[in-house]
């Protein structure tokens, strides 16, 4: 979860520069030719800006999908062997019921509900 959250900082931190740029060359105090030229270098460097932040985001999705599909498998497992479990104690439990069905002959409870 870290990582994600690294990777949307870094992000933001490299949007941030880049309006911070933009918003300085327009208020430098700079003859207009030069204010153009400088907003025309910044304007070429925003597909690539724009490409390593696809690209930083790509890694954090990954990484944030495979930790997903880890803990998915994670908690599927430790839920086949809570059924398991589950099953075999109730195999067990049948089984110590069967041993004592033949002394619950002998309760009159069971016989009085039949009767009734």
């Amino acid at each position: 979860m870290s990582n994600n959250r690294s990777g949307v900082f870094i992000g933001g931190v490299m949007l941030g520069a880049t309006i911070g740029a933009l918003a300085g060359l327009l208020a430098a105090p700079r003859p207009g030719r030069e204010t153009r030229k400088l907003l025309r270098k910044s304007a070429d460097a925003i597909p690539e800006l724009a490409e390593d932040i696809s690209t930083s985001v790509q890694i954090q999705a990954d990484r944030l999908s495979n930790n997903a599909l880890r803990n998915w498998d994670e908690t599927l497992d430790r839920l086949k062997e809570a059924i398991a479990a589950g099953v075999d104690a109730t195999q067990r439990e049948n089984q110590v019921l069967k041993r004592q069905k033949p002394n619950q002959d002998s309760d009159p409870l069971p016989q009085e509900l039949e009767r009734s």
